[in-house]
């Protein structure tokens, strides 16, 4: 279960960044807004990144085999 709850955090987060960006862009937030906006954005960001980085790393160990990385398919029942 813990695994869909990084899931969900992951695209929650991404959801969140995308609203953040939308209102930036509308040009509509006075200057305080503007900058507390982009401040969560950084947040949103840097734990996405992290997100990435470690879902990148866990698929690097779960292929190494005998010291070399080999490509084999992805079956999500069984990582489950």
């Amino acid at each position: 279960m813990a695994r869909k709850k990084a899931a969900v955090d992951f695209e929650q987060s991404l959801a969140d960044l995308q609203a953040l960006v939308e209102r930036l862009e509308n040009g509509e937030l006075s200057l305080e807004d503007s900058l507390t906006a982009f401040e969560q954005g950084i947040r949103l960001t840097r734990d996405c990144q992290g997100a990435l980085t470690q879902a990148e790393q866990k698929v690097q160990i779960l292929l190494e085999r005998d010291g070399e990385l080999g490509a084999e398919p992805f079956d999500a029942e069984q990582a489950e």
